[in-house]
């Protein structure tokens, strides 16, 4: 697990990335990979592992694996265009899951939500706030799953083991 840092590039290899995400895990024998992604202005965590099976079960929507974030916005929403986020907006052509948002605080102006979505379009919460005429200035992913980044500190890497990478197993309902 890993807590990205702003501006580093989710890829396993990307010749114009100023930095990619490999660095932070490539003290590791195992070829690891970055399970999901996570843009570049968007930080938080990052799972990454040596088991395909793993990666396609937490990051394919079938298997409705909750991602967790901290949105802070500016502009907008008011209660009907959380409610619409809430039940899901159209984009590219097809309707967004059902999210929940949950509001956390107010501070200078701008707002901080927790928000669960179950699917991981690119770019999808910024575009949903888009869509509801808010922008959002901060975008961090603080659970994948059954797993919490806790305080582990920007730029940090643990190892998910034990309990933890039990559960994230049984969540996607492979054996623990």
């Amino acid at each position: 697990m890993l807590n990205k840092p702003l501006g580093v590039t989710t890829t396993a290899s990307d010749p114009h990335a100023e930095k990619t995400v490999m660095e932070f895990v490539d003290h590791y024998e195992e070829r690891l990979f970055p399970v999901g992604r996570l843009d570049r202005d968007s930080e938080g965590l990052l799972l990454f592992t040596n088991d395909g099976e793993l990666a396609f079960r937490l990051t394919h929507p079938k298997h409705h694996v909750e991602k967790e974030y901290e949105v802070v916005i500016e502009g907008g929403p008011d209660r009907d265009d959380l409610e619409l986020l809430r039940k899901g907006v159209e984009l590219d052509g097809k309707k967004t899951e059902r999210a929940h948002i949950k509001f956390l605080e107010s501070k200078s102006g701008r707002r901080t939500y927790a928000m669960v979505i179950h699917e991981g379009r690119k770019r999808q919460i910024r575009r949903m706030f888009e869509e509801v005429g808010a922008k959002v200035v901060a975008l961090r992913r603080v659970r994948v799953g059954p797993a919490r980044m806790g305080h582990l500190p920007v730029g940090s890497v643990r190892e998910v083991k034990g309990d933890e990478l039990k559960a994230l197993r049984q969540a996607v309902g492979l054996e623990a």
